[in-house]
């Protein structure tokens, strides 16, 4: 299965300029947790999260109405393309301990994809999904003996 069969691609994005509230609220309107941040040209540029604002905002004594998402956005985000497989995505997302990926073509944001849209995909392998969470959520030690 590819990407673009189970990912979301109605996203919301907001500018660099944009304020922490304004994002926000964007959020809270359409029930996200996660924001990708866009040039004009709607190009890549930041990933804010719900817990991005928490820490980095509110939590540094920040004032989120005039702080700009381009002071406490995530810079390096992993991304994937719509023509992957879903394994890809499931790779990335537990090597790299994320639950959303933003989806590129064209390096422009076409789809968001989390692990929820793979957990609710009836085709997709729910044991793929279950490793993956367990690979995100777990701290994985091995023993050095």
């Amino acid at each position: 299965m590819k990407v673009k069969d189970c990912m979301c691609n109605n996203v919301y994005y907001c500018l660099p300029n944009s304020t922490v509230t304004d994002c926000a609220k964007l959020m809270n309107q359409n029930h996200v947790g996660c924001i990708p941040v866009c040039d004009e040209g709607k190009n890549l540029v930041g990933l804010v999260t719900d817990r991005d604002i928490t820490l980095r905002c509110i939590a540094s004594n920040k004032d989120c109405n005039t702080t700009k998402v381009s002071d406490i956005m995530t810079c390096n985000v992993y991304t994937c393309t719509s023509d992957d497989d879903i394994q890809t995505v499931e790779n990335k997302m537990a090597q790299n301990k994320v639950r959303r990926i933003p989806i590129l073509d064209n390096n422009k944001v076409v789809g968001m994809i989390t692990l929820g849209d793979l957990a609710k995909n009836q085709e997709i392998n729910t044991t793929g999904v279950c490793v993956t969470l367990e690979d995100i959520c777990c701290n994985k030690t091995q023993n050095a003996e």
